[in-house]
């Protein structure tokens, strides 16, 4: 085995991981995503992304914590390395999106649009959808417990799959778009309420991460494995400090909260920073030989 081999095993082992949905035979359905996808981005030319899950329970309707983050600091990754990028999101979502973008320090003029011409007309070349709840076998958005969360949720799966740029999607729990490249029925076998709320929109690519921010900073860790010039520069947003401050910023901004919890308050899938600071260091470790700063 290839010294890079090995670094992006390692990176996959620890993004995509079941921590306790059930969602170990979707990983395994996907082994070697992460590093695929990862190639396929570094022939990019521009990147759209997709992102935003909206929560509306237990008296709470707020954008989830889980995405955002992910998406705004691998966009800023990207675009640092200078490839354009830009994000769509729908107008539920759109203030914990933008928060994150000011927070990671770049503006918001590249995105919040979701018109299938305005990407075409800027080459995007590729779609990359974070923790964006798709369409279920019956037409309708769900949530991990099942509601039709259609309300609150614009069709993006109509721009991910509008264009020929190649897709790449990244989840954790089934119904998120891009899950649609998963063998039949096997969302419904594995995860609870998987029949219901299995999203049948495809994708070229597919990373099933254990948080769906991880498989972010996975894609991060392995573009920095596979193209030197760009691993220092990719190195500065990916940190556990960082990590931390954009889902803080979102929360206290934006009003987000945790999807698993429905609370307003800095964590991501019910998980606390220090669980996430693990994953990070560890990325570190891999890619850069190094903890974080």
């Amino acid at each position: 085995m290839s010294p890079r081999k090995s670094e992006l095993d390692g990176i996959e082992a620890l993004v995509c991981r079941d921590v306790g949905r059930r969602t170990q035979a979707l990983i395994e359905a996907t082994r070697g995503e992460l590093a695929n996808a990862a190639q396929s981005l570094l022939h990019a030319g521009s990147v759209g992304f997709i992102t935003g899950f909206f929560v509306p329970r237990d008296g709470v309707a707020a954008a989830e914590t889980d995405g955002p983050v992910g998406t705004a600091l691998l966009a800023a990754g990207l675009g640092a390395c200078g490839l354009p990028v830009r994000i769509a999101v729908d107008s539920p979502c759109a203030d914990a999106v933008r928060a994150a973008v000011h927070e990671v320090g770049v503006e918001d003029r590249p995105g919040l649009e979701c018109v299938a011409r305005a990407w075409q007309a800027a080459g995007v070349s590729h779609a990359v959808s974070i923790e964006r709840c798709g369409l279920a076998a019956d037409g309708r958005p769900r949530n991990m417990r099942g509601a039709d969360v259609s309300p609150w949720t614009a069709p993006l799966d109509d721009l991910f799959t509008a264009g020929g740029w190649i897709r790449i999607g990244v989840g954790d729990g089934g119904n998120e778009i891009g899950m649609g490249k998963l063998p039949a029925g096997l969302i419904a076998r594995s995860v609870p309420n998987g029949e219901r709320i299995a999203c049948i929109t495809s994708c070229d690519h597919l990373v099933v991460a254990g948080v769906s921010n991880w498989g972010a900073y996975g894609l991060m860790a392995a573009l920095a494995v596979l193209h030197d010039a760009w691993s220092p520069t990719i190195a500065k947003f990916v940190s556990a400090e960082r990590d931390e401050a954009l889902t803080r910023a979102i929360v206290a901004r934006a009003g987000a909260v945790d999807g698993v919890t429905a609370r307003n308050e800095p964590t991501v899938d019910g998980f606390p920073a220090s669980v996430h600071a693990e994953v990070i260091d560890g990325l570190r470790r891999i890619a850069w030989g190094q903890t974080a700063d």
